[in-house]
């Protein structure tokens, strides 16, 4: 079955979207296991794929709407954290 340019255009900008998700999760990620470690990522993992369920619908341009998802999820459990805990020089 042969697709349409329609189709085509769709699926790569779906792609596109996807990558641009994974890429912004994965840096959220990175950095909040660098700052609080390997749980608090865990715990702020399920917070940023909460917030992305949440959307009404996928970005349909640049990141900076995927940034949109992962100030939200930071802004809930890693807002709520101790001054001592949220601040890496400070816990070292």
């Amino acid at each position: 079955m042969k697709s349409t340019h329609r189709e085509t255009t769709t699926n790569s900008i779906y792609e596109e979207q996807t990558y641009l998700a994974e890429r912004e999760l994965s840096s959220f990620i990175a950095a909040v296991t660098a700052l609080y470690g390997p749980e608090e990522a865990r715990l702020s993992e399920k917070d940023w794929l909460e917030e992305f369920e949440l959307m009404d619908s996928l970005p349909l341009s640049t990141n900076l709407q995927w940034r949109a998802v992962t100030m939200a999820a930071s802004a809930g459990r890693l807002s709520i954290m101790p001054d001592d805990a949220r601040d890496p020089v400070a816990s070292r």
